[in-house]
């Protein structure tokens, strides 16, 4: 397979040796196709996943419709939220979508939460990774109250070249509206505002970064 658990798994070599057993028997591998929605909502709880490869996005959806991207997830990161029935203290809805596709091995929600009751390794890390999630939750809120869209577009473009490693960005206006938590219209109107400065080349379905020193410069603007 190539996707072997304890290879994946955090701190396994810290776990007991019940527990590396318990865990390995009941996790399940998954291959995810990208666009596939996982899990969505408090009432949905697959089981906590382990990406081996591809990528997640964790977002929220406002009653309007409008979705916000709150963090994403890649090869070795841990998603709690798709087993958000043993969160009881979570109190929003969080859906989990594939935005590529995706290799994972999805734990129960019950045996990962009777093992971290078990297991002082499991319930640090557990911790430690919501402290986590919790950091990039709060990094955002400060992104939307204190920067303009326009630096929230000019990061989100450098952050997608970097993630992507390439200038040439193959998504669309809608995709980063979102991401962004804004209207299509009004990317549209920002990224040609941006293609007149001359900090990118828009194409139909995809974005150029021709000049990043003007990107970097907007997105740090407010930083000034």
């Amino acid at each position: 397979m190539g996707f072997e658990f304890e290879a994946y798994f955090p701190s396994w070599e810290s776990l007991d040796e019940k527990h590396r057993r318990e865990l390995k028997k009941a996790a399940v591998f998954t291959q995810v196709p990208k666009g596939r929605i996982l899990h969505n909502g408090k009432a949905d709880c697959i089981g906590v996943l382990l990406i081996c490869e591809g990528q997640l996005r964790a977002y929220m959806t406002s009653h309007e419709g409008k979705e916000v991207s709150l963090f994403r997830l890649f090869k070795r990161d841990m998603c709690l939220l798709s087993a958000s029935c043993m969160l009881a203290d979570i109190q929003f809805e969080v859906t989990v979508e594939a935005e590529k596709d995706t290799a994972a091995w999805l734990i129960p929600a019950e045996t990962y939460r009777r093992i971290m009751k078990e297991s002082a390794v499991l319930a640090n890390y557990t911790n430690s990774l919501m402290a986590s999630r919790f950091s990039d939750v709060m990094w955002l809120m400060e992104q939307i109250i204190f920067k303009s869209m326009d630096e929230r577009l000019a990061g989100f473009l450098l952050d997608e070249s970097g993630l992507e490693n390439t200038d040439n960005l193959q998504i669309t206006h809608e995709q980063i509206a979102r991401h962004l938590g804004s209207a299509r219209e009004v990317i549209t109107r920002l990224l040609q505002y941006l293609q007149n400065e001359g900090a990118v080349e828009l194409k139909r379905g995809s974005i150029k970064i021709v000049n990043r020193d003007l990107l970097e410069k907007r997105f740090k603007k407010a930083e000034a």
